[in-house]
């Protein structure tokens, strides 16, 4: 599926009528969450679809979309429900190499995308000490594993049959202010230390990501758990709303993705 917004219901449709077609789930490649929140504010409009988002793990930020119709396919309801998602078309990949060599997310994809492998292709990247997990479609995964050896100069080996096993942690920034409301150009202003006016102009110009949807209205109200970016100045949520101050401003807490 294209990241360009006008694809996007296109694709979820073509999704939709394939599913219905062949009575049998249809499958998206990998999406990111802006673009998993662009599909399932379609698929909410359409109570005669079931689907599920998965990325290999609760947490997965990018995900493959699986679409499966009412008609014919009611036992796919319960499967998926059950969070049985062994059937969608992605295989956790496992890179050893030694403790003592350094290797970063960038360098992983970096290796991978030499392989002229599309973006939609890999999934979450998860780096930890002498192991990296990664979730890749079927097809790409075949091609991985038959033709990766290194990682930059690190060797690495690589297993398709290891269980996803790595710890994500997930560290933030913690800021914490008031507000005199909870538009957005208020809660801008705080999270990126800069004046309202200034935080105003960057929306109206710039826009910003309220829960991966692009937003360039400064008026939009925010709330407490909002998901929200702006590029350049990175990722945040809205962690807390925590009173009110005797001028009448609300206390609250934005956590900062690092």
């Amino acid at each position: 599926m294209d990241s360009d917004k006008s694809i996007i219901p296109a694709r979820t449709e073509d999704l939709i009528r394939q599913s219905s077609k062949i009575c049998s789930p249809a499958y998206s490649m990998f999406l990111d969450e802006r673009q998993c929140a662009e599909a399932e504010k379609i698929l909410l409009c359409r109570p005669d679809v079931k689907y599920k988002f998965w990325g290999g793990y609760d947490d997965a930020q990018r995900k493959v979309l699986c679409i499966y119709t009412l008609s014919g396919c009611d036992y796919l309801d319960e499967l998926y429900s059950e969070g049985l998602t062994e059937e969608i078309p992605i295989k956790c990949l496992t890179f050893i190499y030694r403790k003592s060599d350094v290797l970063t997310h960038r360098d992983f994809l970096g290796s991978l995308m030499a392989l002229r492998l599309k973006r939609e292709t890999v999934g979450d990247i998860l780096v930890s000490e002498g192991k990296t997990q990664i979730f890749a479609t079927d097809t790409a995964s075949k091609l991985i594993c038959s033709t990766v050896g290194k990682i930059g100069r690190t060797g690495v080996k690589i297993y398709d049959d290891m269980p996803f096993d790595t710890v994500k942690v997930q560290e933030f920034e913690t800021i914490s202010g008031t507000v005199a409301s909870m538009r957005a150009d208020s809660v801008l202003s705080l999270a990126l230390r800069i004046s309202r006016e200034k935080s105003a102009q960057l929306i109206r110009n710039t826009g910003v990501q309220i829960n991966f949807i692009p937003v360039f209205s400064v008026s939009c109200e925010m709330k407490c758990k909002d998901v929200f970016s702006v590029k350049g100045y990175g990722k945040f949520i809205i962690d807390e709303i925590s009173g009110i101050s005797k001028k009448g401003r609300l206390h609250i807490t934005i956590k900062k993705y690092k």
